[in-house]
């Protein structure tokens, strides 16, 4: 649809996570905003990432679970039956409450809606190709806004490896999963890191057969060191094959109405043939810079990322960029706290600049995992004294009340004054635990206030508290 004006205070290009916090807020600060996006509100996370994926991922967990419901006392009669079609309508019917909640919220806070594809025309103007009333692109005409300043938040694309083309059918990305209502009976899935990982333990859970191929040396790379081999042993123990410095031919990889062939194996070793029925790739995201008008601006990219400083701020005076489009996190709730910090500049309001090392991360993983700030191999790396705390999930009651007992918390204080650099959770609840840690780290607590502060019992969150403590050698039940 066309805007009603074309002078806005701010216009913001791209309705993912990022951009419509952006736009929600400085709405809320009395500014004149518009948004643009041609598609639907909520972007990947909502409609083919974070969103459908968790579903699925609460389906396939509760799966798992009724079929230990005999260690409950509960017997069920016979093994509970998996229904996919079920499965994937109910993460549809999720996907489409959020929307649809997210769409009345553009109204409430009286932000002018967009349906289009836009493109930077200078620092000030973006040239929006409308969508028709159906819906179709470009079948709406053309309309040029004009905005005091552009925050682009337009979010990335999956991304494949070289000469490895997806079908959608035998060769498939995220987007296929979190959209397909079958099941394969077994999956290779290329690339263990965050999203790799949970559609690992997700197949797995739904009694896929999995292999997990990751090039690095270790899954999850980007976590802590303990945590990496704490999952992969995991996962191991479940049945999940997993091959870490695993080499392929992407070129060589076969795809045929039977399924997915190739020829993998560890660096330096054999290369055995593997036969799947579906191939996945999970390798990472790629941002959607092209086409968005950069060249009419300053703005500078480095390997494809736009390059923002503390405020996201570009070169390009008053032209910001948040969330996947800068490259870092890319998380969604990352990009939600970009866009608050890139608006609060523009309302000169001087907020304090992003420290990356204070954003939680989340996996949900079975079991999950939550982190924040350094892991203690980034600590060696940069010459950082540290003394660790960690404490079992095992030896915690809620834990084993609930069945749940592997995992652990790990945090990571300074040697000297025992500050907390990080915070590494593995186990059940962790991608909740972790915001206790979020909020210690703004705090600038030590580790000692936080193993201080009176934790409920019997609660998953003394995991945290006893970890917190043993950084002086001070827990209680271990």
């Amino acid at each position: 649809m066309a805007a009603e004006s074309s002078e806005f205070d701010l216009i913001v290009l791209g309705a993912g996570s990022g951009g419509y916090s952006a736009a929600f807020r400085a709405a809320q600060l009395g500014m004149r905003v518009a948004l643009v996006d041609r598609g639907r509100i909520g972007g990947t996370c909502l409609h083919v990432g974070c969103i459908p994926t968790k579903a699925l991922l609460e389906s396939a967990e509760l799966y798992a679970r009724l079929r230990r419901s005999k260690d409950f006392g509960i017997a069920l009669g016979g093994q509970p039956s998996l229904d996919y079609p079920a499965v994937a309508a109910r993460r549809d019917q999720v996907v489409k409450r959020m929307w649809t909640g997210l769409r009345g919220l553009v109204g409430k806070n009286g932000v002018t809606w967009v349906a289009g594809s836009g493109r930077l025309e200078g620092a000030g103007a973006v040239r929006v190709v409308l969508n028709g009333e159906d819906g179709t692109p470009g079948g709406g005409g053309e309309q040029v806004l004009h905005g005091s300043d552009v925050i682009l938040a337009t979010g990335s694309r999956v991304k494949s490896l070289p000469g490895l083309v997806p079908d959608g059918r035998r060769i498939v990305t995220s987007d296929d999963v979190t959209t397909k209502v079958d099941l394969p009976r077994s999956i290779a899935i290329v690339g263990a890191g965050a999203v790799g990982s949970e559609f690992a333990s997700l197949y797995h859970d739904l009694g896929v057969a999995v292999t997990l191929l990751e090039y690095l040396p270790s899954i999850v790379p980007l976590e802590d060191r303990e945590v990496s081999a704490a999952l992969e042993k995991s996962f191991v123990r479940r049945g999940i094959k997993v091959i870490t410095n695993a080499r392929f031919d992407p070129a060589a990889v076969r795809a045929s109405d039977d399924g997915v062939t190739l020829a993998v194996g560890p660096e330096g070793g054999a290369a055995a043939e593997l036969a799947v029925e579906q191939l996945l790739v999970a390798t990472g995201r790629a941002p959607n810079s092209e086409e968005i008008g950069l060249e009419t601006t300053k703005v500078e990219l480095e390997r494809g990322f736009v390059k923002v400083d503390g405020w996201m701020r570009t070169a390009e005076p008053h032209v910001y960029a948040i969330g996947d489009l800068v490259g870092g996190l890319m998380l969604a709730h990352v990009a939600a706290h970009e866009g608050l910090e890139a608006v609060h500049e523009i309302a000169g309001q001087g907020p304090q600049p992003i420290d990356y090392d204070r954003q939680p991360r989340a996996t949900y993983t079975h079991p999950a995992i939550g982190s924040i700030g350094l892991s203690e191999q980034q600590c060696e790396e940069r010459g950082i004294a540290v003394k660790v705390g960690r404490f079992p999930f095992a030896a915690v009651a809620k834990a084993v009340i609930a069945g749940e007992t592997e995992g652990f918390a790990k945090v990571i204080a300074g040697a000297e004054k025992g500050e907390v650099l990080g915070v590494h959770l593995f186990g059940p609840g962790v991608t909740d635990l972790i915001a206790e840690a979020a909020v210690a780290m703004s705090l600038d607590a030590t580790a000692a206030e936080m193993g201080g502060a009176t934790h409920p019992h019997p609660s998953l969150a003394e995991v945290l508290g006893e970890a917190a403590l043993a950084v002086d050698g001070r827990q209680l039940n271990a």
